[in-house]
């Protein structure tokens, strides 16, 4: 009976000792997870007190920060000289497409003035010629009469002198019978001269 007894015993000594150990864990791990929280809260719980001793110091902070992000007086005068220098050159470059687009306009202008002069010129030198031609045209035509009304024989010693391409556009001006006086009244080189340029200048006219 004694045996059985020991035997009986030994598990509730195991148990015993099994409760034990998992006490002894229990209390180590809530001993840690302690210890943890302690040195995680142990900053925080430092500021919150220097918080409270500085008094007010912490509510001066954050506009402390908060202004840090404001440019201070140097970086503001930089800022303002670069934007003042960069107008500057803007200025100086609107005043230089200016002047030059106003130097443009005034070339344009020349131009415009020397293009009205120069027509101005031409239709006046047209007017020149014309008059010229006009002057010329009434001088040959009042020539031709006066060579039509002297004797054949006076005209054709005039038109022996002249050149024969001369005396040709004279004669093809003339009335037919004082032209005829004229050629009858002429050497015979000088005939033939004349008519020869005056079949050129009669065989050069379109016939159609």
């Amino acid at each position: 009976m004694a045996k059985v007894d020991n035997k009986a015993q030994k598990p509730a000594k195991m148990q015993k000792v099994k409760r034990g150990t998992l006490t002894v864990l229990a209390v180590l791990l809530m001993g840690s997870a302690v210890v943890r929280v302690a040195l995680e809260a142990a900053p925080a719980i430092a500021r919150e007190v220097a918080e409270m001793k500085s008094g007010d110091s912490g509510d001066h902070a954050a506009p402390a920060k908060q202004h840090s992000a404001v440019p201070d007086s140097a970086e503001m005068q930089a800022m303002l000289a670069a934007f003042k220098k960069r107008e500057q050159m803007l200025d100086a470059r609107e005043a230089e497409i200016e002047d030059r687009m106003k130097a443009v306009e005034i070339a344009d202008q020349a131009i415009t003035r020397k293009l009205e002069d120069l027509k101005k010129a031409e239709e006046k030198l047209l007017a020149t010629l014309a008059l010229a031609d006009g002057a010329a045209e009434e001088d040959v035509s009042k020539l031709t009469t006066v060579y039509e009304e002297m004797k054949p024989k006076e005209a054709a010693k005039l038109f022996e002198e002249m050149d024969p391409t001369f005396a040709a556009g004279f004669l093809a001006r003339m009335r037919p019978d004082a032209a005829a006086g004229v050629m009858a009244g002429l050497s015979p080189e000088a005939a033939y001269t004349i008519s020869v340029v005056l079949a050129g200048r009669n065989g050069q006219v379109p016939k159609e």
